[in-house]
């Protein structure tokens, strides 16, 4: 690892050579060129020229230079062209051209190479998370040496916080991991005796021991080091769309300028050819369409590296992602809250929460978050105590309070053996809370998918992704879960950071390679794609810096935008490049005609120039059939029926309750009082809340989405939600003529009972969905949404 690092750290003459020269001729090249045009307007022509050509010529040189070299590995390309067009503004006298096509060869050259200097950033960023020292027990001494003192065999301890130094076994009972960084899992794992833990892995729990396995250069994280410089090396760059069109654009412009001079025998008529040829639609029109883009995409969270970047983006077809923080938020959240017979879920959860104040395990900053949340107001705990895999307690109001694993003491009851068997089903984890010694209730928690990602995926889809493939750490079975519900094309579960990059290598090969990531896991894989992107709102520093796109945001939407972005540049630098070399082409017959004499040939090939930068400029305001405009009221409504989605999903279990101490008690009248209160819930504030959304938030969605038609469905599924409601409240009225439910009720009770709850849990989702992402912040996000007086832009 030091070694790889010292090596990084080393930069040869030409890598600092090139750091300072690049943005010098950017310098030396818009300064005379501003210049240079000031002097203009004040009449000073001579001196504007002067200046103008002290600007291409300190272009062409390296130009010149950077053609040789290109020529030599047997390629041509726009650098062939740039000394052709160079020289020719020289010859000709077209000095302001001249400058313009300096300074965009002197800009793009400067982003360029600062792409090339990427890859040593990106290794450094990932040394960043590295250790340098390992804690060494020899007896009851125990010493700090350096990383590459450590040999196989040694007993490390890894004190709390600290990252595992080298790959090896455990040696106490127990150790409690953080292996995040590695698999991109939120949930911290426990580790027993004798198990094997990787390097790079943080300690989440108490000190532990360990044996080395390995030194450090063999261990985990130095491979994935050596990974990401394999995969940045061998990721060679797609061919520019202006190297593309000069392959033959350029040998064309020479055989007509050759032709005109075989044929007509003057050398004016083959200079005025590739005066008119100077390939300013390529060298600025198509630059331009890509820069507006990278501008754009800036302006929704989206930072491209490049334009080289952009275009690649354009023409993908592949994508691979990671699921936690990617697909899913990244953090856990609690889903339900159990309790035992008798029990409030709303106290269950203000204790629990109020133990987990203290704690710094994810799972109590969830509970935490669910009980603010619900506006609970919260209690200082005393007597504190935490032990790692296990959990906390406290005294919370004169009672004792236990939140965490089970304790070994007590069994799961009827009620809570119903739980484990949901969390097996659903993938989700457990905290259980342990009231003055008895098992009093559950809290089901689990990392829930991203409420605007099935929007996104078929976004993605729409913009020409054909194929959509997951990449994952996590276990199979919730991989699997998500990757059906957003209909992805493929999925590999349990992936080390070398099965991705091995995964994205295999899909590189049949299509060009989108890679989405967000921690250190990922970085290889990124490096490894066509075109890496990374979260960088909750991402790692190692896997922002080896991406070519940063989603600033915690927003995986912005990926649909880059892309639409992305496409509409591409299409908008094609057409500006294709029209201009179509005009420049057709000046350029009639110039070897002779009908076309050079001066009114450049004046000519300006107003070509600037016909097709302003074609370019088009690329800023994005596709317009693609924007669903709303109104601020529209928009507002959004956020209102979003925060009351919040507020009833919070007691769509009372359903689910009342169904199940129907199924398990029968029709007694504890079952009946049950029934009754998941009756008013439905009859108080559901359905007025649908009512509303029906006739006040659809028919507002009517003109941005295209047609009425396109809530039809969800107002078919409000007639359903009313009438198992009503059937409901005439079963209720049998029932309390009768005083109980009866037999021959809780057949079809159940059934409508869990069939709202289903109905309901897929309706809200789909509203969430489709409708309520279309405003800008969405309910999951923080910060304002951009807003103005006439409302807001979305991407559908």
């Amino acid at each position: 690892m030091a070694q790889v690092l010292t090596r990084f750290k080393s930069r040869s003459w030409r890598d600092r050579f090139a750091a300072w020269f690049e943005p010098s001729l950017v310098v030396v090249t818009v300064v005379p060129l501003v210049i240079g045009a000031l002097l203009w307007m004040l009449g000073l022509r001579g001196a504007a020229d002067a200046l103008w050509i002290a600007a291409t010529v300190a272009a062409f040189v390296p130009a010149l230079y950077w053609m040789i070299a290109t020529l030599v590995k047997g390629r041509a390309g726009v650098d062939l062209i740039a000394v052709l067009s160079l020289a020719g503004t020289l010859l000709v006298g077209e000095y302001l051209a001249g400058a313009l096509v300096a300074v965009m060869l002197a800009s793009g050259r400067a982003l360029d190479a600062a792409a090339e200097r990427r890859a040593s950033r990106d290794l450094r960023a990932l040394l960043e998370h590295a250790p340098r020292s390992a804690r060494r027990r020899v007896g009851d001494d125990v010493q700090v040496i350096p990383l590459d003192r450590v040999a196989v065999d040694d007993v490390l301890v890894v004190a709390t916080g600290e990252v595992v130094p080298v790959d090896g076994r455990i040696l106490d009972p127990v150790a409690v991991l953080d292996e995040s960084v590695l698999t991109g899992e939120p949930l911290q794992v426990e580790r027993a005796s004798g198990e094997p833990v990787r390097s790079g892995v943080v300690n989440a729990g108490d000190a532990f021991e360990m044996r080395a396995g390995a030194t450090a250069a063999d261990s985990t994280y130095a491979g994935i080091v050596r990974l990401a410089q394999q995969a940045g090396a061998e990721n060679a760059p797609v061919v520019r769309l202006a190297d593309r069109y000069a392959a033959w654009f350029l040998p064309l412009a020479l055989l007509v300028a050759a032709v005109a001079y075989a044929w007509s025998g003057s050398a004016v008529r083959a200079v005025a050819v590739l005066v008119v040829a100077t390939p300013c639609p390529l060298l600025l029109a198509a630059p331009v369409a890509i820069v507006s883009g990278l501008s754009r995409a800036s302006r929704s969270g989206v930072v491209v590296r490049g334009g080289g970047a952009l275009e690649t983006l354009g023409h993908a077809t592949t994508l691979l992602m990671d699921k936690t923080g990617t697909l899913t938020r990244g953090r856990p959240r609690v889903v339900d809250v159990v309790t035992a017979p008798g029990r409030d879920p709303a106290e269950m959860i203000r204790l629990a929460a109020s133990v987990d104040q203290v704690s710094p395990h994810v799972l109590a900053e969830a509970i935490v978050s669910e009980a603010l949340a619900r506006g609970l107001e919260l209690s200082a705990p005393a007597d504190v105590a935490e032990q790692a895999g296990r959990g906390v307690s406290g005294t919370v109001g004169g009672h004792r309070v236990d939140v965490g694993k089970l304790p070994e003491a007590l069994t799961a009851v009827d009620w809570g053996r119903t739980v484990v068997n949901r969390a097996t089903l659903d993938s989700a984890a457990i905290a259980w809370i342990v009231l003055d010694g008895a098992l009093a209730a559950a809290i089901l928690l689990r990392d829930p998918l991203r409420r605007n990602a099935p929007r996104t995926i078929r976004r993605l889809r729409q913009a020409g992704l054909d194929r959509l493939v997951m990449l994952t750490g996590d276990r199979s079975e919730p991989a699997r879960e998500v990757a059906t519900v957003l209909g992805l094309d493929e999925v590999y579960a349990g992936q080390s950071p070398s099965d991705k990059v091995e995964a994205v290598r295999r899909e590189r090969e049949r299509a060009v390679t989108v890679m989405v990531g967000d921690g250190v896991n990922d970085a290889p894989a990124l490096a490894a794609a066509a075109v890496g992107v990374a979260m960088g709102a909750r991402g790692s520093t190692a896997s922002s810096e080896a991406a070519d796109i940063v989603l600033t945001g915690d927003r995986l939407d912005r990926l649909a935008d880059a892309m639409d972005t992305a496409r509409w540049s591409r299409r908008i630098a094609v057409q500006s490049a294709a029209v201009g070399m179509s005009l420049s082409l057709v000046a350029m017959i009639v110039a070897a005609l002779g009908w076309l004499p050079p001066a009114a040939g450049a004046l000519l090939q300006e107003g070509i120039d600037v016909a097709v930068i302003v074609n370019a400029l088009r690329a800023l305001r994005g596709n317009p059939a693609l924007r669903v405009e709303l109104t601020a009221d529209t928009e507002a409504l959004l956020h209102r029926f979003a925060g009351e989605h919040d507020t009833l999903r919070d007691t769509l279990a009372l359903l689910r309750t009342a169904a199940d101490g129907l199924a398990v008690r029968g029709g007694d009248p504890v079952a009946l009082s049950a029934v009754e209160e998941a009756h008013r819930f439905l009859v108080d504030e559901l359905l007025p809340h649908e009512q509303a959304e029906e006739t006040e938030l659809y028919p507002a969605l009517a003109k941005p989405l295209g047609s009425p038609e396109a809530t039809a469905t969800m107002s078919r599924t409000h007639a359903e939600i009313q009438r198992l409601t009503i059937r409901i409240g005439n079963h209720l009225g049998v029932a309390r003529a009768a005083g109980r439910i009866g037999p021959d009720q809780t057949d079809d009770l159940l059934a409508c009972l869990y069939g709202l709850y289903a109905l309901l849990q897929l309706h809200f989702r789909q509203e969430e969905e489709n409708y309520f992402t279309l405003s800008d912040d969405g309910s999951e996000y923080a910060g304002a949404p951009g807003k103005s007086d006439s409302g807001t832009s979305v991407q559908p």
